[in-house]
């Protein structure tokens, strides 16, 4: 989903191209999504909402843990939804342009919702719990993750750590809301929900080379590309040797692998 600048002079999402998104983020979150949904639980026959779905990395991954009996997708950004109905071939799936804030289904109307990725960047995520909460059944579960930004990313950290030396005006989005421990699980329990359980999942970003590490941020996609499309040629190619630096360490350029942390919650509707 795709939201306006809100925090300094980075950009809150700005995500709009799906093959961009893939590079950058995508194939990441591939990686996220079986650990999220062991996390949040799933049965046989479950309806379940995918809200924030992107490219449907999260619903994609799901019937390869239980024999579901329907995923509805919803994303705000038609490229993305776009690409997930392109690769949908199983009956199973549909996917939406909406809103997570007023999402277009009847309460009650699904088992479980899950959103990966995306709570950080909606504008008002006590809403969108709140709406998930409306169409999910009581009893079902209401599951999200957001990245650690501040704690766990160390690409990111990487980037703007070095970012913020060279540039003086910059106020990197270190913090974004739910982005610390308990945080999610606090806003869990003042919508309701009962059962609730924070925990952190962590992935491992395993790079071929600083090119491959560098060039997602000059996609022009989401708060790091769009920062550095911003910047002059000059100021760009400094930033590039720079962490061209931090990326190799004392070794020769090669394969790098990062940790990532996200924070995950879950929570049960009241029945």
């Amino acid at each position: 989903m795709t939201t306006t600048p809100r925090n300094g002079n980075v950009p809150s999402s700005g995500f709009q191209d799906a093959d961009a998104y893939e590079q950058i983020m995508g194939r990441w979150s591939r990686l996220l999504a079986p650990m999220l949904i062991r996390f949040g639980g799933l049965s046989d026959g479950d309806r379940v909402l995918d809200a924030g779905c992107g490219t449907g990395n999260l619903s994609f991954a799901l019937p390869e843990v239980a024999n579901i009996a329907s995923v509805t997708g919803i994303d705000m950004t038609e490229p993305f939804i776009a690409a997930a109905r392109a690769r949908a071939t199983d009956p199973r799936f549909s996917f939406d342009v909406g809103d997570a804030l007023a999402l277009p289904y009847g309460d009650a109307t699904f088992d479980r919702a899950y959103s990966m990725l995306v709570l950080h960047f909606i504008p008002d995520s006590a809403k969108a719990v709140s709406e998930m909460r409306r169409v999910v059944r009581p009893g079902g579960t209401i599951v999200a993750a957001v990245w650690d930004n501040y704690g766990g990313q160390q690409f990111s950290r990487m980037l703007w750590d070095v970012a913020i030396v060279l540039d003086p005006q910059l106020v990197p989005a270190y913090f974004r809301p739910l982005n610390s421990d308990g945080e999610m699980a606090a806003l869990w329990r003042e919508s309701g929900l009962r059962d609730v359980d924070q925990t952190t999942l962590t992935i491992r970003m395993t790079f071929r080379d600083f090119d491959d590490y560098w060039a997602p941020f000059t996609t022009g996609e989401g708060p790091y590309g769009q920062y550095v499309a911003r910047l002059t040629e000059t100021a760009r190619e400094t930033l590039k040797g720079h962490l061209r630096r931090a990326y190799t360490g004392n070794r020769p350029d090669g394969p790098r692998s990062m940790a990532a942390s996200a924070w995950a919650c879950r929570g049960t509707v009241p029945t």
